[in-house]
């Protein structure tokens, strides 16, 4: 080997670091590849392939190796001899040593792979009935939990989770160009201007600021305040606010006053509580009526 084949020797080596996530029977592959290719043509060559182009590249090397070993033992096997019999014994001992090395690489890629949560949400409709803020907030979260990593998956899913008039308004748009939404963020911004009702965070705001328990449970008025909340994106209230907000709101009472006499960070604190003494005071109600005796 001259100065240059050492020089690039040495160069590839010191690449190692960069290729962590080759495991050492992959990188086993990758030095034989080099003798064979040549140290520079393998560095190249890797350099321009992603990760996942790089463990296909060497699995279909060590497949080729396989393929090859076996020709070499059928092929001994018919020439009979003594030592053609010896070669064969030692190309299947090198056979079982790159199938073992070949299943050792299918199972490291198989533990590499990122474990992906199936999450299934509401379809929206297009109707006001809808909140499309938090269909969008549904359908981020699937996307992540899913890892869709490539955008025409990406819009393909969102547009699977549509109905009634969106789903229409989709395909009208599609039929007249296959490439309406070439990207996530498109396919959003369009469905916003087309479904938002106009100043919609506006109203949202207005109404929570002004709601009140009513005759609802806790419960009732503290999943109204939740969706309230959930429409408001751009300068969204502090928690100190939101538990003003929804103190206030609730009827006057037991649960009321105890809430007032604690420290409350956040709005689903205040809503635990709140749903924790309305049911007590529930519930001693229920155990007063059973146990009453009836008047002579």
């Amino acid at each position: 080997m001259n100065m240059l084949d050492d020089e690039d020797d040495q160069s590839f080596h010191a690449t190692r670091d960069g290729y962590s996530h080759l495991s050492d029977v992959e990188w086993d592959a990758v030095e034989r590849m080099g003798s064979t290719m040549g140290i520079h043509a393998v560095s190249v060559m890797l350099e321009a392939l992603n990760r996942d182009a790089q463990h296909a590249t060497i699995a279909k090397f060590n497949q080729n190796e396989l393929d090859a070993e076996r020709e070499k033992v059928a092929l001994l096997h018919q020439q009979g001899s003594q030592q053609a019999e010896l070669l064969r014994e030692q190309g299947a001992q090198q056979f079982e040593l790159l199938r073992q090395q070949q299943a050792a690489a299918g199972r490291s890629m198989h533990s590499r792979r990122p474990e992906t949560l199936k999450i299934d949400i509401s379809k929206y409709r297009g109707v006001e009935e809808d909140s499309l803020l938090r269909w969008l907030v549904e359908l981020d979260d699937a996307i992540r939990a899913s890892r869709i990593d490539d955008g025409d998956m990406q819009v393909a899913f969102a547009q699977s989770n549509l109905a009634g008039r969106a789903k229409t308004w989709v395909l009208g748009l599609k039929l007249h160009d296959p490439y309406a939404f070439r990207s996530l963020e498109v396919f959003k911004s369009r469905l916003r201007k087309t479904f938002e009702p106009p100043r919609a965070e506006f109203r949202a705001r207005t109404e929570l600021l002004k709601l009140k328990q009513g005759k609802r449970d806790v419960h009732a008025y503290a999943q109204h305040i939740r969706h309230l909340t959930s429409c408001i994106s751009s300068n969204p209230f502090d928690e100190h606010t939101l538990v003003s907000v929804f103190m206030q709101g609730l009827a006057d009472g037991p649960v009321k006053t105890h809430l007032f006499r604690l420290e409350l960070d956040s709005l689903e604190q205040a809503i635990s509580i709140a749903e924790q003494e309305d049911f007590s005071l529930r519930q001693a109600r229920a155990s007063s009526t059973s146990y009453r005796q009836p008047r002579r």
